[in-house]
């Protein structure tokens, strides 16, 4: 029977290496030939030795009827023979084969190369974790010779992979070899009295050591993981196998593989992903099985490459390395109960994240291809979990950091790649941010530092996560329907063109005519009543008649379409210049709006707190600009105790962030942007500094009730994002005391 035929297992990297050395492994005519390039053996090479998981490999136990009706031959490189054959190959041939000529260094060209090509491992820049450079291949007269010359591979630090190929002793007397050949250099230099050579030569004995053990766990802990098929299968089925696999591209990945290997468990993982495929259908991706077993790995273990996937398998023992170097056996998931509820709680997570990333108040993606990444879902659900385990009073804050790292990932392409690194790395950063006073990740900092740069007029096409966070924002502004002025139901949305398609074809502007900062949320309606492939000069003064100019005006800034932008919409004739023009100014206002809205973090405000937040940032660069003229730019001059803290922020920042430069802190202004509200007040009001700024304000008491209530309104935004009518009320009072009193003085040396 078919349950029978398939048995998941794996294999020791040893035992694949000696079985391959033996010829156990035989190719089927119909597999196409060897095809891989040098550089591709050396990547795999590189994928071993850096412990990532490359794959399962699809073999059948064959009979000599099979190997001779599918006209097997032998692995390339292979000597003639007939070997010892055992296992026909169905998929893996590649990274069989790339094994083979790597660990045996057959004495054959490469594959459709004139010579032969051999693998070594720079063991100086393997142990610096330098890996780019780690990895090295060479076909000249130099690496032949270099093969045969144990003391100049000791002395180069060339560690070739033919050693383990070689089996027996040959791995663990080379190792002692290399570091025998370190330890003696190290002694010459000693007795010469070259500290700096004897300490190079120490260090690369340790290295010898450390690289040993690598290498020896690697060689016998490093997992293959197969799928035999039994030998009874008829060749029909087996061919039929093969014939799903390579041309109609439904691979065998990890979620085929755990299914595999969770059968015997009496775990049905496809009937687990039959009953949640249903919740997680608004996403069109077909990895959303993966995605599953990803939040599950993550939320026990913070990885999610496949090869930490494996691990999900119930009492499946993973190897933990303590600080002291000693390693422990870890069991992830107890039974296959403990698997049930994890992936339980696995879907539901998924589901609130894509309900929280679908929601046109939350974050805008209100179709899946209006959603700016599907591979950042894993980490965005994980974070939900965490989110919900931090102490209920910093639970909003949590959110608030989700977000913003969501953001910064949209707009600076984090998620366009390979993501299974990325995806870890930014669950233990952003997780680790949800504490108090813990350092933000440097995805942060590095949105505020390229969001200008964006070239939103190279964001032509629906899909990229810039184009689809773009639009993401014009959902998240509720941007109003042009026709009845309320916003439309989201379902209803789509991107259509401001400036019409068919006119930017006529000018010649072909790509230009579909970029973002030309498409905005609009009804269907709107586009075949309103637009209808008119120019705006011709459909907006018809609106302005219907509406009034003041509300259809208001309506297109909810689209980001500012006063400047509409007046050059209304130019007639309406010319490419003009379409240019137009560009220009919405890219400014969409800059702008990032800036507001995800920078400055004003997103979850209302509209007139939001106004209210940008008044209190103008009075707080008001203020210091007034200290530093009042103080002539002068640190000296500030109060001690609130230079002391100040000192103590800077040395934080300059401690997280090394490209910061403790010299640009030496003049007051830059010190200033370290202050808070009440360090700007005590500065002030200070009897030490006082003196400098009595005649600028009324009087001390009434400078310090008026900073109490613009606090508590800045406070009130900015943290608790409520704000009781009454404190908005004092807080307005005191912004427009504020803004009076600063605009009334005059810089030192002014007239």
């Amino acid at each position: 029977p078919m349950k029978d035929a398939q048995k998941p297992d794996h294999i020791s990297l040893t035992t694949l290496v000696g079985r391959l050395k033996e010829g156990r492994f035989v190719i089927p005519d119909f597999q196409r030939e060897f095809e891989w390039k040098p550089w591709d053996i050396r990547e795999l090479m590189r994928s071993i030795f850096l412990d990532y998981y490359i794959g399962s490999l699809l073999l059948w136990k064959g009979t000599k009827e099979n190997f001779d009706a599918l006209a097997c031959e032998p692995i390339y490189g292979y000597p003639d023979g007939n070997g010892n054959h055992e296992h026909i190959v169905l998929d893996g041939q590649q990274r069989l084969t790339a094994l083979y000529y790597a660990f045996l260094a057959p004495d054959a060209p490469a594959p459709n190369r004139a010579n032969r090509f051999l693998y070594f491992i720079r063991v100086d820049r393997f142990m610096e974790e330098a890996y780019d450079d780690a990895f090295h291949y060479d076909w000249t007269q130099w690496g032949i010779k270099l093969l045969g010359e144990t003391t100049e591979q000791y002395k180069g630090h060339y560690f070739p992979l033919s050693v383990i190929g070689q089996g027996g002793w040959e791995l663990p007397n080379w190792v002692q070899g290399y570091e025998r050949y370190w330890q003696d250099a190290a002694s010459l230099a000693n007795d010469g009295g070259d500290e700096p050579a004897a300490e190079a030569a120490e260090r690369h004995a340790d290295n010898a050591r450390a690289f040993g053990e690598h290498l020896k766990g690697i060689t016998q802990e490093y997992q293959i993981a197969f799928i035999e098929l039994d030998r009874d299968l008829e060749i029909d089925k087996v061919c039929d196998i093969f014939t799903q696999i390579n041309s109609r591209g439904i691979r065998l990945d990890v979620f085929d593989l755990l299914n595999a290997l969770l059968k015997p468990k009496g775990l049905q993982l496809k009937h687990l992903w039959r009953d949640a495929a249903p919740r997680l259908d608004f996403v069109e991706t077909e990895r959303m099985n993966v995605y599953i077993l990803q939040v599950m790995s993550i939320l026990r273990q913070a990885y999610c490459s496949p090869k930490y996937l494996y691990y999900l398998l119930p009492g499946q023992p993973k190897k933990v390395r303590e600080p002291d170097g000693t390693l422990r056996k870890e069991i992830l998931i107890e039974d296959p109960e403990q698997f049930e509820t994890l992936w339980a709680q696995a879907v539901e997570a998924l589901v609130k994240g894509v309900d929280l990333l679908r929601h046109p108040q939350e974050f805008g993606a209100i179709s899946s291809e209006y959603l700016p990444y599907v591979s950042i879902l894993p980490a965005f659900a994980a974070l939900q979990v965490a989110a919900g385990e931090v102490p209920a009073n910093r639970r909003l804050d949590a959110q608030r950091k989700i977000r913003h790292w969501y953001w910064a990932s949209v707009f600076t392409n984090r998620y366009s790649g390979s993501v299974e690194s990325t995806t870890s790395r930014d669950f233990l950063d952003v997780k680790a941010w949800f504490e108090e006073d813990s350092a933000e990740p440097p995805l942060i900092a590095e949105l505020r530092s390229r969001f200008r740069n964006l070239e939103l007029r190279r964001e032509v096409r629906r899909g990229t996560s810039v184009y689809n966070g773009i639009f993401n924002l014009l959902v998240l502004g509720q941007a109003r329907d042009w026709m009845t002025g309320n916003i439309p139901q989201w379902g209803d949305l789509d991107d259509h063109h401001i400036v019409p398609k068919d006119w930017g074809k006529s000018q010649g502007l072909t790509g230009m005519i579909d970029t973002i900062l030309n498409r905005t949320p609009l009804t269907a309606d709107t586009n075949r009543h309103v637009i209808r492939d008119r120019l705006p000069n011709e459909y907006l003064p018809e609106l302005v008649a219907e509406n009034g100019e003041p509300m259809v005006r208001a309506t297109l800034e909810s689209h980001f379409i500012s006063p400047s932008a509409f007046d050059v919409l209304l130019r007639s004739p309406f010319t490419p210049d003009d379409f240019e023009a137009f560009l220009g100014e919405r890219q400014r206002t969409l800059q702008a709006a990032i800036e507001d809205l995800l920078v400055k973090e004003r997103l979850d405000l209302t509209p007139q707190l939001r106004d209210l937040d940008t008044r209190v940032e103008s009075v707080e660069l008001a203020l210091r600009r007034a200290i530093d003229d009042a103080l002539g730019g002068d640190p000296a001059k500030l109060p001690p105790h609130v230079q002391q803290k100040v000192d103590d922020r800077i040395q934080t920042a300059v401690r997280r962030n090394p490209s910061l430069d403790p010299a640009e802190f030496d003049g007051l202004a830059r010190r200033l942007e370290y202050f808070d509200l009440r360090e700007l007040e005590e500065t002030i009001t200070s009897k030490a500094s006082w003196s400098f700024f009595d005649g600028r304000f009324p009087s001390k008491e009434s400078l310090t009730g008026r900073f109490c209530q613009l606090a508590e309104l800045r406070n009130g935004i900015r943290h608790s994002r409520t704000v009781g009518e009454i404190a908005r009320k004092d807080g307005e009072a005191a912004l427009l005391w504020f803004e009076q009193v600063l605009a009334s003085q005059k810089p030192a040396g002014s007239e």
